[in-house]
């Protein structure tokens, strides 16, 4: 009788902890994108009783809100757009702004003209026309306006458009060029009228502009194109007394002001500066940054201490492409290899050359876009939208490489590895998302992890070698076993009770 009742006891106890255990059970979803052909493709859970090293998400640690992911709107893109029949035109859109694609949520676009631009041209080029009374964005309305507008009534959920400038217009400056030069301190009242009247003008097109950067990469670009040269001074000087208060007596004081807007490298000096008291402070919302300074490394320090300097503003990278390439066409393998160069391949200073070796196009974007968002970093948001086979058109012949690239004259487009690359973060991770803490003892993969407003979340995990890895992903004590290719991206998503 003892006997009989030991075994049912048995049997219930294994019963229970195989209930338990399969309550313990963490319900996902993988998508992958992978050097061997995959395509943000659903990959099936890995089925082993091995034991593997873990990954423990914790949501109850949280660190930065998300402001989003995606692109840029520039002449080159919306022109490129207009070559391509009404069905690729769609199709592209779509991929980029509706739910069922990339799904972008933060975009940029260039104030007077930039190097992907047609040529060279103002929105004000009338000579001391102080009070602007010649302004008009007529430049726009043939390709970029529409291109917006088009974008905006395909996406579902919205995004905010920034706009940053090149340039002031010529004779605004001390040296009458569009290249190099500063804005001369009579203009900048003027300047900063420029920015309202910009507001006014696409809000008339139906466009809501959500900010600004103040000026594109303030060091310069090294004469090469639009450009005008800012100090940390300089720029804090015309935000503090000029272009805030200005907007604010415009009723425009709701727009966002991004300082800096150029390489890490140099954060500490500007933010040192823009947040060195509170007046300086008040009328810039966050720093704006991009990732040239080399093909590899992040800069953690410089992004932790941007964010300790001023913790409660945004830190958004604003602007980061495949460089000084023409794009390679219909050949998936070239954006996964290191076969990339950069400006700094050739340019870069004898001290600095070890900051730009050959690169893989996938694992730069891959790294970056974790690195950052590990780092304080809110938004990220590439270049070009869409380029040709030739990587422009480019006034300057500064040939780079898009996400998706189009040869208009067979309408043919290819979604490159880099579009599958930015819709990982872009689809998954939500504006308003929260990264949360995640304890990787892998130092061969890259993870970062977000929880979303509707308390999904995605995790997002790189393996840049040449190996398959295994690993048991951990929530809560939740746990799931997880097999991710070599030279792969995936986003594993826990959807809320209720999905």
């Amino acid at each position: 009788m003892k006997t009989l009742q030991y075994v049912f006891c048995s049997l219930f106890l294994f019963m229970m902890m195989s209930c338990t255990e399969k309550q313990e059970q963490l319900k996902v979803k993988v998508v992958e994108t992978s050097a061997s052909g995959n395509k943000l493709a659903k990959v099936p859970l890995l089925q082993t009783d091995d034991s593997l090293m873990t990954i423990k998400i914790s949501p109850e640690i949280t660190y930065q809100k998300i402001t989003g992911f995606g692109g840029a709107f520039t002449e080159s893109s919306a022109y490129l757009l207009n070559k391509l029949s009404k069905e690729n035109r769609e199709k592209i859109l779509k991929a980029y702004f509706s739910k069922d694609g990339a799904n972008y949520s933060l975009t940029r676009t260039h104030m007077n003209s930039c190097d992907f631009s047609l040529n060279q041209y103002s929105y004000a080029p009338v000579e001391e026309d102080m009070d602007l009374e010649h302004f008009s964005v007529n430049e726009d309305k043939d390709d970029l306006i529409p291109m917006i507008k088009d974008a905006i009534a395909t996406s579902e959920e919205g995004f905010k458009i920034f706009a940053s400038p090149w340039t002031a217009p010529p004779w605004m400056k001390d040296n009458k060029e569009w290249v190099g030069g500063k804005l001369l301190p009579k203009y900048y009242d003027t300047w900063a009228l420029f920015f309202s009247k910009y507001i006014d003008a696409y809000k008339s097109e139906g466009i809501d502009i959500w900010g600004f950067t103040v000026e594109n990469e303030p060091h310069g670009n090294g004469n090469n194109w639009e450009s005008m040269h800012f100090t940390p001074e300089e720029m804090t000087d015309f935000v503090q007394h000029h272009l805030g208060p200005k907007l604010e007596r415009d009723g425009h004081g709701d727009k966002i002001i991004l300082g800096y807007d150029q390489n890490r490298a140099g954060l500490k000096e500007w933010v040192d500066v823009m947040y060195r008291d509170e007046a300086s402070s008040k009328y810039f919302d966050g720093t704006a940054i991009h990732w040239y300074e080399s093909t590899y490394e992040v800069f953690p320090e410089a992004l932790q201490y941007a964010h300790h300097k001023a913790p409660n503003k945004f830190l958004i990278e604003t602007e980061g492409c495949v460089d000084s390439e023409v794009p390679k066409w219909k050949d998936d393998l070239w954006y996964w290899s290191k076969e990339a160069t950069d400006w700094g391949w050739d340019w870069a200073a004898e001290d600095e050359k070890y900051l730009h070796p050959k690169y893989a196009p996938v694992n730069r974007y891959a790294r970056d876009i974790i690195g950052c968002l590990n780092n304080w970093v809110d938004g990220w948001v590439d270049w070009n939208m869409v380029l040709d086979r030739q990587g422009g058109p480019n006034w300057f012949k500064n040939w780079c490489v898009a996400p998706v690239i189009v040869d208009p004259e067979n309408d043919e487009i290819y979604f490159t590895p880099l579009y599958y690359t930015m819709a990982h973060f872009s689809k998954y991770i939500r504006p308003n998302a929260e990264i949360i803490d995640v304890n990787n003892p892998d130092k061969e993969l890259l993870v970062s992890a977000a929880k979303n407003p509707d308390l999904s979340i995605a995790v997002v995990v790189f393996n840049e070698g040449p190996n398959e890895k295994s690993f048991e992903l951990d929530i809560d004590s939740k746990k799931a076993k997880i097999k991710i290719s070599p030279q792969a991206l995936q986003t594993i998503i826990i959807p809320t009770k209720t999905q």
